[in-house]
């Protein structure tokens, strides 16, 4: 199998860590460059002791030596270099916000700066490979989704598709503490989060604007109000997300909606009981159940935020870019965190 030369940027936080462990063990995959800021000069060995890897960080990627470049870079970073790596000729799979939304006034209301590139927003495909696949096998610019969009986005595209959503829409979303990244923080410390849930975003989250241009590129009326709350539950990794609209056909006509949108894809599943998060833990599955209460359907989403919410995802986007089959090196998930 030939295979595609690829960088990762940003290798050390928990995005990069579980895309370089999947990326080790992708046939079709020669890593020829990882770097980090902070680690530059320092072997790959200092965070990867167990891969067997040669060679050292270095503080930014060669667009020379990649076919394409992975970008794990914070919000706001990878963006200013993606035009070069981009006229360099390189792929790139971005797991940052910045090529997310499609409206650049959006990136001053929720990141605080104006985008640095808003010329290659026309060019950049949202990787969420159940709505987008043929776009992605083109794109030179893939944006993987967040993990909480990642979910909820599954968790309502069949209903919105149908028109079935409203007059509201509730998302009730759960995340463990991997989701805030590798960084120290308070809000993060174990001794702050263990043993204890709690709400954050009540003013909006991030993860909003994505799931609602998502959703109104599908629907064939006007999106309804969608509220998205966050919680941070005290566990390492997973996301629940527990939506909630009015029921407007029979439970069975609904869930075989879901059934017929979801049908021969590789990682979105149907399953007869809510998920767990562990069931899809250290997976690249997301696990979507169909239920309903009352007048309400009650439609729940589990995925594991480092997998299918994030390096795993993009690892699936790689494949359909490079005409592999979607879930090559996908089999065995990373371990870490």
């Amino acid at each position: 199998m030939l295979k595609v030369r690829v960088a990762v940027a940003g290798a050390n936080g928990y995005a990069g860590m579980t895309l370089v462990s999947l990326l080790l063990g992708h046939p079709a995959v020669e890593l020829v460059q990882l770097t980090s800021r902070s680690l530059a000069g320092r072997p790959y060995s200092s965070v990867f002791p167990l891969c067997n890897l040669e060679g050292t960080f270095e503080a930014e990627p060669d667009p020379g030596r990649a076919e394409v470049i992975f970008s794990c870079l914070p919000h706001g970073v990878g963006a200013a270099a993606a035009s070069q790596w981009v006229r360099a000729g390189v792929r790139v799979i971005d797991l940052s916000a910045d090529f997310r939304l499609h409206d650049p006034d959006l990136y001053p209301l929720w990141y605080g700066a104006a985008h640095p590139a808003p010329e290659l927003l026309p060019e950049a495909v949202l990787g969420l490979p159940e709505l987008h696949a043929e776009a992605i096998r083109q794109a030179r610019i893939i944006a993987c989704p967040g993990c909480y969009s990642t979910a909820a986005i599954l968790a309502l595209a069949p209903a919105a598709e149908r028109g079935w959503l409203g007059p509201d829409v509730v998302v009730d979303a759960k995340s463990g503490a991997s989701g805030a990244g590798r960084s120290l923080s308070l809000g993060t410390h174990f001794a702050e989060l263990d043993e204890s849930v709690r709400a954050y975003g009540l003013a909006g989250h991030r993860h909003h604007p994505e799931l609602t241009q998502e959703l109104a590129l599908l629907s064939p009326s006007a999106l309804p109000p969608v509220t998205f709350l966050t919680h941070l539950v005290p566990m390492v990794r997973g996301i629940l997300s527990t939506c909630y609209f009015d029921l407007v056909v029979a439970e069975e006509e609904l869930e075989a909606a879901y059934r017929d949108f979801y049908a021969g894809q590789t990682f979105t599943r149907l399953v007869p009981e809510s998920p767990p998060t562990k069931l899809v833990s250290h997976t690249n599955y997301c696990a979507v159940n169909v239920s309903s209460q009352g007048g309400k359907a009650i439609v729940t989403a589990a995925l594991d935020n480092l997998l299918k919410g994030a390096a795993g995802q993009a690892v699936e986007c790689f494949n359909l870019a490079f005409g592999l089959e979607p879930g090559l090196g996908l089999a065995g998930g990373a371990q870490w965190p």
